[in-house]
């Protein structure tokens, strides 16, 4: 069911699944209202129980997003823009569940680093992604902080300081998304590909992404450590973690309360 009503997007709640949608056609560009609109949305996601997982995607075919709004980057709003668009990063970062980019068309400069920032990217065949912003002079400070990481510093290099486009096959090619689907069997490849992830305990959904984010800050002795006093000392206390184990001993399906 619709959560509330917003001018530039919509929330959408379903069992455990909740679908962020961009609705500026056609192009979906993220002006500071739009920003605003997706960070109260996120804001108010992370204090419900029981999201397994977050879809960002827009309306339309053209474009999931062309990038933030070129108007609204002028020397006197600039910095209210980047504040209200970290922020999004922000608390985008702090979602539990899966966050998956569903994404159409064109992701170009600050649409491209909004798919990036999810945990995994499900595109259609008509897909264009980059970060132009090297061709305006300026740089893009979200994909500067992604980008090595997904992808490696060579490929990171080629796509920031070259400003090109690369589709949906070469996006693949290179892990920056994680999976491509005719645009004419989207919606429903989308479905199934969701069903993979809301079917988990959202208790072993957030366990697992703290963890790989401890593998990223840390030496691997260092990551190991601490992710093995997360495992002791955090997981092995919740409801979900003890039922997944007495399930598999008693050779039963879990019954997953996410607690």
């Amino acid at each position: 069911m619709p959560e509330r009503s917003f001018q530039n997007i919509s929330l959408d709640l379903r069992d455990s699944v909740a679908t962020l949608t961009l609705n500026r056609p056609p192009l979906n560009i993220l002006n500071i209202q739009t920003l605003q609109e997706m960070n109260e949305a996120i804001e108010s996601l992370n204090k419900k129980s029981g999201v397994r997982v977050l879809v960002v995607t827009s309306e339309g075919e053209k474009a999931f997003s062309a990038g933030v709004d070129v108007a609204e980057h002028t020397k006197d709003k600039v910095k209210e823009m980047v504040d209200i668009f970290n922020q999004f990063f922000f608390l985008l970062e702090d979602v539990d569940g899966v966050t998956i980019a569903a994404v159409k068309g064109a992701a170009l400069g600050g649409g491209c680093e909004v798919a990036m920032a999810c945990d995994l990217i499900f595109a259609a065949d008509n897909l264009k992604i980059g970060q132009p912003e090297i061709k305006l002079a300026v740089i893009a400070p979200i994909a500067c902080a992604y980008l090595p990481r997904l992808i490696g510093l060579s490929k990171t290099n080629e796509l920031l300081l070259s400003g090109d486009l690369i589709g949906a096959e070469e996006a693949l090619r290179i892990g920056l998304i994680n999976k491509v689907v005719s645009l004419d069997s989207f919606e429903q490849e989308l479905q199934s590909f969701v069903k993979r992830f809301s079917s988990n305990s959202l208790v072993g959904i957030k366990h697992t992404k703290k963890s790989i984010r401890l593998g990223l800050k840390d030496s691997y002795p260092q990551s190991l450590e601490k992710i093995g006093q997360l495992y002791l000392r955090e997981l092995m206390d919740t409801k979900d973690a003890n039922e997944g184990l007495s399930a598999f001993l008693e050779k039963r399906k879990p019954s997953f309360k996410d607690i």
